[in-house]
């Protein structure tokens, strides 16, 4: 029940900040891009453009919703409140994940693609990930410019090697590699069961680790685990 509430509220602060009304309006434009390209184009290009934004708006948005939950207090009261570090990370993965699959399916469509099975596995494990990697940077940052330098990296490190693997520029060994597994499922191209369990391990890895950053940054603001 709490994590059910959570979800809601998380869904709310979205809508009240225009999250959804952002993503409505770069939706658009993405459709527009789609149709304005090529035909044998749209396909990597939808790839591109889910992988790159939809799929990743849990890296690039963590930073200001948990800066705004500070300024708020909106932490202070969770530090002290029932709730668990974990279902709160899950609550604000599965609000951000939701959104990411409207996204991607519209584009999807768009895009006149075939494998949308895959492609929303992918894209919801791909927001999984962002979101995990979104929570870490922003539980230790004071600041939205300290949240975007810490994110440098992890872009770089998730972005490019995804990008390269798509046109097939990379060693065969990196088709195991996460981010790149959930661009071959994004993309339509098979997995291995190898890929997949690559995909689950990393995501259980930053839960944890993302988990222990939330606990930290409530103790920080005078909580205490309950």
């Amino acid at each position: 029940m709490k994590l059910k509430h959570l979800f809601f509220m998380d869904m709310r602060f979205q809508a009240k900040y225009g999250f959804y009304f952002l993503y409505a309006v770069l939706t658009v434009l993405y459709v527009a891009i789609l149709h304005a390209l090529p035909r044998n184009w749209t396909e990597n290009a939808a790839a591109i453009l889910i992988f790159s934004d939809p799929a990743s708006m849990g890296l690039f948005f963590m930073g200001a919703i948990v800066l705004l939950e500070k300024s708020q207090h909106t932490i202070c009261a969770l530090a002290v409140s029932p709730v668990r570090a974990a279902e709160y990370i899950l609550a604000k993965t599965a609000s951000l994940s939701a959104v990411s699959l409207v996204v991607a399916a519209v584009l999807l469509s768009a895009a006149g693609a075939e494998h949308f099975r895959p492609a929303l596995l992918g894209t919801f494990l791909s927001s999984v990930l962002f979101t995990l990697c979104g929570i870490i940077a922003a539980a230790k940052t004071a600041s939205l410019n300290q949240f975007i330098l810490r994110t440098v990296p992890v872009e770089i490190v998730c972005f490019v090697p995804a990008i390269l693997h798509l046109f097939q520029v990379t060693p065969a060994w990196l088709r195991y590699y996460p981010m790149n597994v959930c661009m071959d499922m994004i993309s339509g191209h098979s997995v291995s069961a190898i890929g997949i369990f690559s995909v689950m391990a990393a995501a259980a890895v930053l839960f944890v680790f993302s988990e222990y950053r939330v606990l930290k940054m409530w103790d920080s603001m005078g909580g205490a685990n309950l």
